[in-house]
């Protein structure tokens, strides 16, 4: 049986696996992408692809904190349309 890989979203704290978690990167130029591919350079972090959770990310900035740069409101936007 192959092992299926789990990471933990910074908002609820849940351990998913992989592909249900949308990873969010800052790029070594400091600027933030949506990684669909979970192999882009950079601080990585994960999200639960839901809309409460994305709504709570945005407003207790736990992202900007988790990759230290403040995020743009189309990311979030970007984030919602992949729910």
């Amino acid at each position: 049986m192959k092992k299926i890989p789990e990471r933990t979203c910074v908002v609820s704290h849940e351990k998913l696996p992989k592909n249900e978690l949308i990873r969010v990167v800052r790029t070594p130029e400091k600027t933030v992408i949506i990684d669909e591919t979970g192999k882009s350079n950079g601080r990585g972090a994960y999200l639960k692809k839901s809309v409460e959770v994305i709504e709570k990310a945005k407003k207790t900035k736990i992202l900007e904190r988790h990759l230290e740069v403040s995020i743009p409101d189309e990311v979030f936007d970007e984030l919602l349309k992949m729910c």
